[in-house]
């Protein structure tokens, strides 16, 4: 299926069937609270059924008003003509973070979770752009993420990230206003990833992150086991090696990485882990837990260029030498699952 005909399948079906269903969800809103009002009590945990359904309106809700104004931003830009003007970008930015702050606090009330962060301090962070290079594992970490460059750092995020979030319809016209890259972490033959992560990471002003997760996916103990496997096959043993030793991590990709330093010679670099949710893999994880009551702790490192080292195979080792140092602090920092 080509490009152009998954857009217009996401953009011309996926995104109206979001909008009928969240109108359907409010109309028979009633129905839906008597029925998991009824089912609570027979099901474990506390409320467990309306605070999931709770969200999903929620989340419904947020996502077909994001449209609604997407398509008022993109009328008053002249059908599209300026919507990727310095002017618009910003809007899409402010969009983004009232969203993220509104349902970031609704979150946390509704699941008990709570983030606490451990590192620089924003006014410590220079007004010079970094690359943000975090972990991949456990529910919603992009938008943890986003929503801490956004409303902590203010800072504009350039993120690159996995082609399947495209299919959510808000998440696709957004990122594809303001500087992003949906990409494949198996890519075709012929696909020149590290081009595109460069020319995201190139020109970055002063408030710009660029970000990239080096693993590529959430982290599984499966995808750890494949990505092993796949070193051995490349022949990179010594790699190999040194991604057995790291329990709570997948081994980092560098292409993306080299190519993002290459492209921004200038920037200072921050290290990104989070622990609290990454032992949730699955939907039934994500069912039992609720409501999770749970805290997200993040550990921020900030990198100054001149500490990264100027050689390829250099710059690799260093990268998996941070990766180590990120395993070992997600071993003293984890909370076992139950």
């Amino acid at each position: 299926m080509s490009r152009l005909l998954v857009r217009a399948l996401r953009r011309l079906v996926v995104a109206p069937a979001v909008v009928l269903v969240t109108v359907a969800m409010w109309v028979t809103l009633p129905l839906w609270l008597l029925a998991t009002a009824a089912l609570s009590p027979i099901l474990p945990g506390r409320w467990r059924a309306l605070r999931l359904l709770w969200l999903v309106v929620v989340y419904l809700t947020f996502e077909t008003l994001l449209l609604l104004v997407l398509l008022g931003l993109w009328l008053a830009s002249g059908f599209g003509w300026r919507i990727r003007s310095p002017y618009f970008t910003g809007i899409h930015y402010d969009l983004v973070q009232g969203t993220l702050i509104v349902f970031f606090r609704e979150a946390r009330r509704v699941l008990a979770l709570r983030i606490r962060t451990d590192g620089p301090h924003p006014s410590r962070v220079p007004d010079e752009p970094v690359l943000v290079m975090c972990r991949h594992a456990g529910p919603g970490d992009s938008f943890i993420l986003m929503y801490a460059l956004l409303h902590w750092y203010a800072r504009e995020p350039r993120v690159v990230l996995k082609n399947t979030l495209a299919w959510d319809p808000a998440i696709d016209v957004i990122l594809n206003r303001i500087p992003a890259r949906f990409i494949s972490p198996n890519p075709a033959a012929g696909e020149d990833l590290e081009s595109q992560i460069a020319a995201l990471a190139t020109g970055l002003d002063v408030n710009d992150a660029f970000v990239i997760f080096p693993e590529g996916g959430n982290f599984t103990p499966g995808r750890r086991d494949r990505a092993i496997a796949r070193l051995r096959r490349l022949g990179l043993e010594r790699m190999a090696v040194r991604a057995e030793e790291m329990t709570h991590v997948l081994a980092p990709r560098p292409g993306g990485v080299l190519a993002a330093l290459e492209a921004a010679p200038g920037a200072d670099v921050l290290m990104v882990a989070h622990t609290g949710l990454d032992h949730l893999l699955t939907v039934a994880d994500l069912w039992r837990e609720l409501p999770m009551d749970k805290q997200i702790t993040m550990r921020w490192w900030q990198v100054p260029r001149e500490d990264i080292p100027a050689d390829r195979d250099a710059r690799i080792d260093w990268l998996y030498a941070w990766w180590e140092r990120i395993d070992d602090w997600i071993e003293e920092n984890r909370v076992p699952a139950p």
